[in-house]
């Protein structure tokens, strides 16, 4: 089993990680564009660009950790991810902006949830699905934490001085992702202080917990065709995810915004989406170990389009403001997780990071463009016609969810 320090550890690296970097730009986007005088495309496309690298570099980070384990890995992401704040601190042109956020991209592959997913994969094999949920607590309260850390800063010392911070605050996660076991599921070796040699199959298991063999089912895409089938579908729903995510993070603040919320409280409506998120998350902790991740896909999957749909009444009512970003935080929640654990029930554990590397390239690309066109699309469209949009690929989103469910659903519960 997974080390429950290994857990705690990975959990507050990711609540760092996620919030000084990948939400960064939520809520500091606006305060760039106004200190510099670029337009919005310029600033939002240093993020789109970190998006680009982190596709480019998808296969190769899997392949990696695969063959090195996440520790090294993850210390190189603290590192780039301390350097890629200090560029943008410092950023006075828009070949230094792009040049932090492209060191922001590779720190993101390195650090964020595909990465840790891949670690602890190495780490635990099929027995890895619980741990992945675990993580994913702290981590969904990125946004929750760092967008009023980010807003209070940016008061106190200017958005240069605050992203300053985020320095110093990344560099706290190093310490954490050098802890990390270094040694692989079913090793012998005592090359890992923190793991001893795996059970032989005749052990029986400890009482209250679950056997290695039963924490995941069998891989269910067993032949080539329905490895394709699979692949197909969780690429295309990943994808969509990853699009839509690229867009909130980047304007859900300002959705609320032009939809007539003032700007403090949009800040902390919009950090309602991670209070969302690790609730549903920890509901899956508590409740969810025998749901297959096929069907908590399911589960998640209309919380999208019924979060945006609630979005077109924000300006009037309150209470669907503060629907959209807890709906919608609650359906990526859970999904987040079956980004993670679905590979694991549908595929070969052993060459997870590299396999999945190759499949959430697609959402990589396509989300580096989410922020450029979801800015477009509120520009030409409004903020309420971006929620229908974004209503039209969360219903996109369900249909790939529901033919994943229904060609593989005679596999076992997970326990």
């Amino acid at each position: 089993m997974i080390p429950r320090r290994t857990v705690h550890f990975l959990g507050t690296s990711q609540l760092v990680c996620w919030g000084v970097t990948h939400y960064l730009i939520g809520v500091f986007g606006s305060h760039i564009e106004d200190d510099l005088g670029w337009e919005s495309a310029q600033v939002y496309g240093g993020y789109s660009a970190a998006l680009l690298v982190m596709g480019f570099a998808s296969p190769v980070v899997g392949r990696l950790i695969d063959r090195h384990g996440g520790s090294k890995i993850m210390s190189i992401g603290s590192v780039l991810a301390a350097a890629g704040c200090t560029g943008l601190a410092v950023s006075t042109s828009l070949a230094t902006y792009y040049a932090a956020w492209v060191c922001l991209g590779v720190a993101m592959r390195c650090t964020l949830y595909d990465a840790a997913f891949a670690t602890l994969a190495r780490i635990g094999g099929p027995t890895a699905r619980r741990a992945m949920s675990q993580i994913t607590l702290l981590g969904g309260l990125a946004s929750t934490a760092f967008w009023p850390i980010g807003h209070g800063l940016t008061g106190l010392v200017g958005w240069r001085g605050a992203v300053l911070c985020y320095t110093a605050i990344a560099l706290v996660t190093l310490p954490l992702h050098l802890a990390l076991p270094r040694g692989r599921y079913g090793e012998t070796s005592d090359a890992s202080p923190h793991k001893g040699p795996a059970p032989s199959p005749a052990e029986p298991p400890e009482p209250g917990t679950t056997p290695p063999s039963a924490a995941v089912p069998e891989p269910l895409a067993r032949t080539g065709r329905e490895r394709l089938i699979a692949g197909s579908l969780y690429a295309v729903m990943m994808t969509s995810v990853a699009f839509l995510g690229a867009s909130m993070s980047a304007h859900m603040i300002s959705i609320l915004t032009g939809l007539g919320l003032a700007a403090t409280a949009a800040v902390w409506v919009a950090a309602l989406r991670g209070v969302a998120q690790s609730v549903a998350r920890l509901a899956d902790v508590l409740f969810g170990r025998r749901i297959h991740p096929l069907t908590l896909a399911l589960i998640a999957t209309p919380l999208l389009p019924l979060g945006f749909v609630a979005g077109l009444g924000a300006g009037e009512l309150l209470i669907l403001a503060i629907a959209f970003p807890m709906l919608y935080g609650a359906g990526n929640g859970l999904l987040t997780i079956t980004r993670g654990t679905l590979p694991l029930a549908l595929f070969d554990h052993h060459t997870y990071g590299a396999f999945v590397g190759r499949l959430l390239l697609p959402g990589f690309m396509l989300s580096a463009s989410a922020p450029i066109v979801f800015a477009f699309v509120i520009d030409n469209l409004g903020e309420r016609g971006a929620l229908l949009v974004a209503a039209f690929l969360g219903t996109f989103i369900l249909a790939a969810a529901a033919a994943l469910r229904i060609r593989f659903q005679q596999g076992p519960p997970t326990t």
